[in-house]
């Protein structure tokens, strides 16, 4: 009866989460107070009182002190992210980012989803799977429907992109898409002719001189959020050893292709064991299909699988 009679409600063994990059703990809920003590992002505290805005907690070495709630988030928030890392356990890498600015990792794709850990500016992440959502700021109001007078267009919220990641911490959650920069080789960045490098895989090494070069296939995309695959467009950079340099073995449009690509060796009789991909590509009815590609440098051709027809002439190009 005490109890519910005072202004803070008493916790037993509530458990939570830091999720600022760093905090200060405090002797008391008041203008004037002493420190007394500091939690880090992802530090685990115990919950032993609350106020309106404040939490007085217990840190792991017994420091005990107030905290502002907007700085902690529940064990069950926790418990998502570790769900994440269990779920993307065996998930292939798509490609490495690296960040632009400290970024927050989001439990879904969402600006106002729930947060826990932080990423440093030029943080290395593992990029594992993209999606869009509509670009809604916390707090803010849903964007109307459109008046009967106007085109369904106008009704549409704007898009954008993010990305599923695994940090170098072991961490897996959703990244707003805008805060990474693809780690692209800058040899083969400069063949992007205005489209956006979705992913890049490294097929083989050819030996040119006393060097071993890497031999690459790009994804690519329309430089823009929102578009219903992950990439359009694949193209094959082989090393030509004559002249050392890069050149356009294959080149593949109007794809509707999604994620993940497999990479992988496989032996082709007389023509020995050579590296092939898989891609999954979408087509008008939603259905997604593999397709199986090999290289023997600097020659890419389809794989067919038993029933599978030859590729439309004019989808394909080399150069």
């Amino acid at each position: 009866m005490l109890s519910a009679g005072c202004g803070h409600r008493s916790r037993n063994q509530e458990i939570a989460y830091v999720s600022a990059p760093q905090a200060f703990l405090r002797d008391q809920v008041a203008a004037v107070y002493s420190k007394t003590g500091v939690v880090k992002n992802g530090d685990r505290v115990q919950i032993l009182d609350r106020d309106r805005r404040f939490a007085r907690v217990r840190l792991a070495n017994g420091t005990e002190g107030w905290i502002e709630q907007r700085n902690l988030v529940s064990q069950q928030v926790y418990d998502g992210f570790q769900k994440l890392v269990q779920q993307q356990l065996n998930a292939p890498v798509q490609a490495t980012g690296i960040t632009r600015n400290d970024t927050n990792i989001h439990l879904d794709p969402r600006r106002d989803a729930d947060h826990l850990f932080l990423l440093g500016s030029g943080s290395k992440v593992g990029l594992l799977k993209r999606t869009a959502s509509a670009k809604v700021l916390p707090g803010a109001a849903p964007k109307p429907a459109a008046s009967p007078g106007k085109s369904k267009d106008a009704a549409q919220p704007a898009m954008e992109d993010w990305w599923l990641i695994r940090d170098e911490g072991g961490h897996v959650g959703w990244v707003l898409g805008r805060m990474i920069d693809i780690d692209v080789p800058l040899e083969i960045a400069q063949y992007a002719e205005g489209q956006r490098i979705v992913a890049f895989f490294k097929l083989d090494e050819v030996t040119d001189a006393d060097k071993k070069v890497p031999q690459y296939l790009v994804l690519l995309s329309e430089n823009k959020d929102g578009l219903p695959y992950d990439y359009s467009q694949i193209r094959v950079f082989t090393w030509n050893v004559r002249k050392h340099r890069y050149e356009t073995a294959y080149r593949e449009h109007g794809l509707n292709g999604m994620l993940p690509v497999t990479v992988l060796q496989e032996s082709f009789d007389k023509e020995g064991t050579l590296p092939v991909f898989v891609l999954h590509v979408q087509d008008d009815s939603g259905n997604i299909a593999e397709r199986k590609y090999k290289l023997n440098t600097p020659i890419v051709r389809r794989v067919l699988a038993p029933g599978e027809e030859p590729p439309k002439v004019g989808k394909k190009k080399r150069r």
